[in-house]
Order: C-alpha cells, then structure tokens, then sequence
C-alpha cells in the first residue's frame, strides 16, 4: 500500500519522502529495486531529527499503522510537524486502534488483513482529499 501511496501522490505531482524502520524501507526498496515509485527513503530517527531541529518540515503525512508503535509515531508527527496528517490504520484490530489516537489528525481505518482492497478504496478516497488541500 505504501508504494500505491507514492504513486498516488507522484500521480498529483506531489513528491514523496518516505520514512520508515529499516525492515520497512528493505521492504520497500525490495518491491521497487528500479526506483519507478520510490523517491527519496530516509530514517525514522533522522526524518524526525530534521523536523524538530527546522531543517525540514512537510505539507502532508500519511503514517500507516498496525500496532501501538505506529500510533506513537503518528503522534509524534502530529506534535513536531506542520503537516497535515493521515493516520492509515489497517489489519484485524484497526479500528481499536483507531480508538486509542487522541491527537489531530485524520483517520482512515480499514480491517485490511488478507486483501488490501478495503484500505486501496479508503485511501482512494483520501487523495482526493489531500491533492485538493494541497491546490
């Protein structure tokens, strides 16, 4: 779903960063070794350093999340960051997670577990969303 996300947003003119653990960047840098949708791929650690020292900030977020870990990422992007942000909770537990979040952001839940289509066709949705706030 991420490197869909990446096209999306290259489909709108809109370049992407993506950051991410290193299992989750392998995984993407894997799916896409020719770099057709990737651009840019950085470190959660350092993206967030960049962030809250002022070198870097972003018009838009989009965090996926499963667990508890992504929830934490998501708000701390909330609080350091002037973007505006999209929490894209998915699998089994999605919208209890979707619970937990007590922080600004938009939420788009989906129980995707096997299929992605249930996420596919919410976050469809949201570009719509987020390529009109960014005209």
């Amino acid at each position: 779903m991420a490197l869909y996300l990446v096209h999306m947003l290259r489909q709108q003119g809109i370049r992407s960063v993506v950051a991410g653990t290193p299992a989750a960047r392998r995984l993407l840098e894997v799916a896409d070794p020719g770099r057709h949708y990737l651009g840019e791929v950085v470190g959660l650690d350092g993206v967030i350093d960049e962030i809250t020292g002022k070198v870097r900030d972003f018009d838009l977020c989009f965090v996926f999340i499963h667990n508890d870990s992504g929830i934490a990422y998501a708000g701390t992007m909330a609080y350091i960051s002037r973007a505006r942000l999209y929490a894209l909770l998915y699998g089994e537990a999605a919208e209890d997670l979707a619970g937990e979040i007590e922080f600004p952001c938009e939420v788009v839940a989906a129980r995707a577990v096997h299929s992605p289509m249930p996420l596919k066709r919410r976050l469809d949705e949201v570009m719509q969303w987020a390529a009109a706030s960014m005209r």
